[in-house]
């Protein structure tokens, strides 16, 4: 059985998780913490208090992110580590059956059944365990994903995510505070859009032009929340 190297470098997968929690986490910053601005700002003109309140906000939001991508890249961590140690018994109980089950992968690719064999039992025989993770379950051995590395990607991009529209709303002049922070928020989902279709090859102009538009109706429900409930 072949030996699992965990020094060896970050595959592609597990660097394009890392962005992505990021980015994601990036825009959540964003689009929280404008929430929390624009309705506290509706109920008082207390610069102090309106700051107080999205900084509260984007702390919280940069740790709920942490956590929630912990939890969630620890339990595909978890299912990753099982199947392997699955894959372990299996092959000590029936190893007949999973080199059959390589030569039919092969096959099914267009191999032929004599090739898919020789190639099967090849493999089976030099890196037993990576093979069959790899054909079963799609698993890079040694290579699972980190939620340290996702939780913090989320938790420092969150804050970062955060931050402009923050400073929009806290430090710019009175007279130019809300037209500021709109400006802040749509340029600052326009870059996400444009990372999050970047990293996962998708279409840039749709991502941008998305994320403007869930940026603006995230401003307008919570800037009606706040007005409404400042009648009160």
């Amino acid at each position: 059985m072949e030996k699992v190297n965990h020094k060896s470098k970050q595959t592609m997968a597990e660097r394009l998780n890392t962005l992505r929690a990021g980015v994601l986490g990036s825009n959540d910053g964003i689009l929280t913490v404008v929430g929390v601005l624009f309705s506290v700002a509706i109920a008082t003109t207390n610069s102090f208090t309106i700051f107080i309140a999205g900084l509260s906000d984007l702390l919280a939001c940069a740790f709920s992110m942490a956590s929630g991508e912990y939890a969630s890249v620890s339990s595909q961590r978890d299912a990753e580590a099982a199947a392997v140690q699955a894959e372990q018994k299996l092959l000590k109980q029936d190893l007949a059956g999973e080199t059959k089950i390589v030569q039919q992968y092969y096959v099914d690719r267009g191999i032929t059944a004599a090739t898919a064999k020789e190639i099967a039992d090849e493999l089976i025989a030099k890196k037993p365990l990576e093979t069959m993770v790899s054909v079963k379950n799609n698993i890079q051995l040694g290579h699972y994903m980190n939620p340290w590395n996702a939780a913090f990607s989320s938790l420092f991009s969150a804050a970062l995510g955060g931050i402009l529209p923050l400073a929009a709303m806290s430090l710019l002049p009175t007279s130019v505070e809300w037209p500021g922070t709109i400006i802040a928020v749509i340029i600052s989902v326009a870059i996400t859009g444009f990372l999050s279709a970047k990293l996962g090859n998708g279409l840039v102009k749709t991502a941008i032009i998305r994320n403007i538009i869930i940026g603006i109706l995230t401003m307008i429900i919570h800037y009606s929340v706040g007005k409404l409930m400042n009648q009160f």
